[in-house]
């Protein structure tokens, strides 16, 4: 009934308000409590500045049904974070408290509290605020003064609500555990239909509590549970590839090198000799990574520039080219390419890892040199062409992963 009256649709909506949250304050530990389908997490881990994410649910068959769409996808693979990404789900009420719920930055409960019994409210408020002590909390709920504009709605909005709060009331709660437990609020919402009036307020209320008081403080009042006591049962547990792994450090890093030779090798750049268009073609891929890794990239790149202008290899080269099937790139060239740069940071550092690999080798006067394989046929090298297209493929995969609608009308 509401996702008809409202666009998007009002659970959208209340994602989106996370999702825009977590961009503005990038925490980096989110846990989600009552994440049912776990939509709102499958939103958040395209947000790389997240470094934990966990759901818990009273309901384990809905987690089971669901949890391995959190699995990682190629793009995940194919250009890994600089940190890896731990996802997990846990079974339990949310009236327990677990050790393993502490330490966040954020938690969320969206459309939760009002599935409780109003004598459990309290024991709820105690966990999050008092036991969990988030940095921050987004608590939403349906707003019963908007109930009347919703047409041919009686009685609560879902059968399994055990209380709908007016927005006095709700209010009145959050204040009180701010009081009682160190935080303040903001009240906000989602969802409003033109013309109601302000008074009346969203559809669905939230508040966005941000903790003031000391972590100490608030850890004073864990009561004596027993932190050996781990009530919440794990039902899914994954760690995401990560750049600090040496080994897929290593792969993604010579991926590149070998993108950037094997382009050449098929005379899609510049080769001995040869300008213009070719050259063209060139700096417009490098300004395109520059404005993918970002303007601090090409800062970089002007400073090696600068700092190697008029340097040429003993052949006189100062761009890549071709000796026999091989081909050749100055070390200072190769670092300037902007997803080299990024992910090697420092020249030497990138001529380290050329030195450890096997298809290249660094020449005394800092060329890198890509070897051939043994084929006859210039055009049929399978490794190098794997390694060319998972480069190209890695920021389109990435982006349209990313925009995917994973939203479910539930209705």
């Amino acid at each position: 009934m509401m996702n008809s009256i409202f666009t998007p649709p009002v659970y959208i909506q209340r994602h989106e308000f996370v999702v825009d949250f977590v961009k503005k304050n990038k925490p980096k530990k989110v846990i989600d409590l009552g994440c049912s389908n776990c939509t709102l997490l499958r939103k958040l881990k395209f947000h790389r500045e997240i470094e934990v994410l966990a759901g818990v649910d009273i309901d384990s068959d809905v987690i089971r049904n669901i949890m391995y769409a959190l699995a990682p996808i190629p793009s995940d693979y194919l250009q890994p974070g600089d940190h890896p990404l731990t996802i997990n789900l846990y079974q339990g009420s949310v009236t327990d408290r677990d050790p393993r719920t502490k330490g966040f930055d954020l938690v969320t409960s969206i459309e939760l509290i009002e599935h409780l019994q109003l004598e459990d409210v309290d024991m709820f408020t105690e966990v999050v605020f008092g036991y969990m002590a988030p940095v921050a909390a987004i608590i939403s709920t349906p707003n019963a003064d908007f109930n009347p504009l919703l047409p041919r709605l009686t009685g609560f909005r879902h059968p399994q609500h055990r209380f709908e709060w007016t927005k006095a009331e709700f209010q009145t709660w959050a204040l009180k555990a701010c009081r009682e437990f160190g935080y303040v609020v903001e009240f906000t919402g989602v969802g409003q239909i033109q013309g109601q009036e302000e008074s009346i307020g969203f559809c669905s209320q939230i508040g966005v509590f941000q903790r003031v008081r000391s972590l100490s403080d608030a850890s004073c009042r864990q009561g004596d549970v027993t932190e050996e006591r781990l009530p919440y049962r794990l039902l899914y547990d994954v760690v995401y590839p990560s750049l600090c792994d040496n080994n897929i450090f290593h792969r993604t890093l010579m991926n590149e090198v070998l993108y950037w030779a094997e382009t050449l090798r098929k005379g899609q750049m510049v080769t001995a000799g040869q300008g213009g268009e070719h050259t063209e073609r060139l700096e417009e891929r490098m300004e395109r990574e520059e404005s993918q890794t970002g303007g601090e990239q090409q800062c970089g790149r002007r400073e090696v520039n600068e700092e190697l202008e008029g340097q040429t290899t003993a052949q006189g080269h100062e761009e890549p080219y071709r000796a026999g099937r091989s081909v050749c790139i100055p070390l200072a060239r190769l670092w300037s390419c902007p997803r080299v740069q990024a992910l090697s940071g420092t020249v030497q550092h990138l001529k380290e890892v050329l030195l450890d690999d096997p298809r290249v080798e660094v020449t005394e006067d800092d060329t890198v040199m890509v070897l051939a394989g043994d084929e006859e046929d210039d055009d049929e090298d399978p490794e190098l062409d794997e390694n060319i297209n998972n480069a190209e493929t890695d920021q389109s995969l990435d982006s349209s992963v990313e925009n995917k609608d994973w939203e479910i009308d539930l209705g």
